[in-house]
C-alpha cells in the first residue's frame, strides 16, 4: 500500500514526501528509484524524530501498528493509517482512545467511505427517493488473495478485506449492529473459512446481509467477481455493480430512474490524501474522511461474524492440493486478479 501512497502523493503536488522507510533492503532500493528525492531510511525514530515532518503513512501490517501510532502522537504527527489499526481488537480500541485524546489528526484507509459511487447512493437515500431505507445487501466475491499468501495479522479474508463491507453497511444504517448469525465454509480444507456470509439486523430496524470470499473461481480459466451493494427501500431501490474499470449506479425511486456510470476509482488514496491535506490547513478532519473508530467498530463486528460462523457447522470442502494449484497460479499468472487487480 505504501506505493500507492507515494504516486498519489507525487501526482498530487500537495505533499513532499520527505521520507520512505522499510526494514526490506530491496524495498528501499525500489523506493529510491521511485522517489529519489525522499530519504529511504530503515530506522522509523528518524522519521518520527524529525520536526518537519507532519504527517505519517503507516503502511506496514496490523501487528506494528498500534507502536507506531504511539509513536506518532508522542512526536505530534498527523496519521494516516491502514487498516485495522492493530493486530488486536483489545489493541484496536486503545489506539481508538489514545488517538481521541491527542492533538494529532487521523484517519484510516476504509476507502468506501471515499467512493464516489457510494456518496451519490446516500445522497438518494437522503433524497427521499427510496422511502425508508430497510434492507442492505452486499456481496464481493473474487478470486483475490489465497490462504497463506500473506496478511496473518489481519485475520481471514472476512476481516482483512470483509471489514470494509461491514463498515459501509454500518454507515449505510446509521445505527450500532444489533444481531447477527454467520454460515462459514473452510474451501480447500483450509484451517480457516475464506467464504463468509452473515444476515442480521441493526439497531434501527434495518436488516443487512453480508457475503465475503476470495473463493470465486480461483482456477477457472477465465477469471471473473462477483460485487455489488443493493439498497432496498420501502418505495424505491439504488444498486451498484462494477467491474473494477467502471462502477455503474441503478437508481429505480419515487421520482426519478437514473443510471450513472463513472471509473471505479480503486482504492481512492488520492481522494482519501487530499482531504486530509484539506483537514490539515483547516485544523480539523474532514468529516467525510472515516476515523479511527469507524475502523474499530468494523473491525471487531468482523471478527464477531467471524467468531459466529465458527461456532455454528464448518464444512470443509476441496483439498490442500487444490489450494497449492491456485497459489501456483497466481504466482505464475500475467493477468487477471492476482497480479493487476487491487480486489481487496
Amino acid at each position: 500500500m505504501g506505493g500507492f501512497y507515494l504516486q498519489e502523493m507525487q501526482k498530487s503536488g500537495r505533499w513532499d514526501v520527505a521520507y520512505i522507510c522499510d526494514v526490506d533492503p530491496e524495498a528501499r532500493k525500489l523506493a529510491k528509484k521511485l522517489s529519489p528525492e525522499s530519504q529511504v531510511v530503515a530506522d522509523e525514530l528518524l522519521v518520527f524524530k524529525d520536526e518537519s515532518v507532519q504527517v505519517v503513512a503507516l503502511c506496514t501490517l496490523a501487528n506494528f501498528r498500534k507502536e507506531q501510532i504511539e509513536k506518532a502522537i508522542q512526536y505530534g504527527k498527523h496519521i494516516i493509517s491502514e487498516k485495522p489499526i492493530a493486530d488486536t481488537v483489545e489493541r484496536e480500541w486503545d489506539v481508538v482512545r489514545m488517538t481521541e485524546q491527542s492533538n494529532v489528526l487521523s484517519t484510516v484507509n476504509l476507502y468506501l467511505h471515499n467512493s464516489w459511487y457510494h456518496h451519490q447512493m446516500k445522497q438518494f437515500i437522503e433524497e427521499g427517493e427510496l422511502g425508508e431505507l430497510a434492507i442492505i445487501r452486499i456481496c464481493h466475491m473474487t478470486p483475490g488473495l489465497a490462504p497463506g499468501e500473506g496478511h496473518e495479522y489481519e485475520g481471514p479474508s472476512f476481516h482483512d478485506c470483509g471489514m470494509h463491507y461491514v463498515d459501509i453497511a454500518h454507515w449505510y444504517a446509521g445505527s450500532n449492529y444489533k444481531t447477527w448469525h454467520a454460515q462459514a465454509i473452510n474451501m480447500w480444507s483450509y484451517k480457516e473459512p475464506w467464504w463468509v456470509q452473515c444476515h442480521g439486523t441493526f439497531e434501527n430496524g434495518i436488516v443487512f446481509d453480508i457475503t465475503q470470499g476470495f473463493v470465486y473461481g480461483q482456477l477457472s480459466k477465465d477469471q471473473t467477481h462477483n460485487s455489488y451493494v443493493d439498497l432496498i427501500g420501502t418505495k424505491g431501490i439504488v444498486r451498484m455493480t462494477h467491474d473494477f474499470k467502471t462502477a455503474v449506479v441503478d437508481l429505480h425511486g419515487v421520482n426519478k430512474t437514473l443510471r450513472i456510470e463513472k471509473p471505479f476509482g480503486g482504492k481512492n488514496i488520492d481522494v482519501m490524501c487530499d482531504l486530509f491535506a484539506d483537514s490539515i490547513e483547516q485544523g480539523k478532519l474532514s468529516p467525510q474522511l472515516p476515523t479511527l473508530r469507524d475502523s474499530a467498530i468494523a473491525s471487531e463486528y468482523a471478527w464477531k461474524f467471524l467468531w459466529d460462523a465458527k461456532s455454528h457447522e464448518l464444512p470443509a470442502i476441496g483439498t490442500l492440493d487444490t489450494l497449492e494449484q491456485i497459489r501456483e497460479r497466481r504466482r505464475t499468472m500475467k493477468n487477471g486478479y492476482g497480479l493487476l487487480r487491487n480486489n481487496r
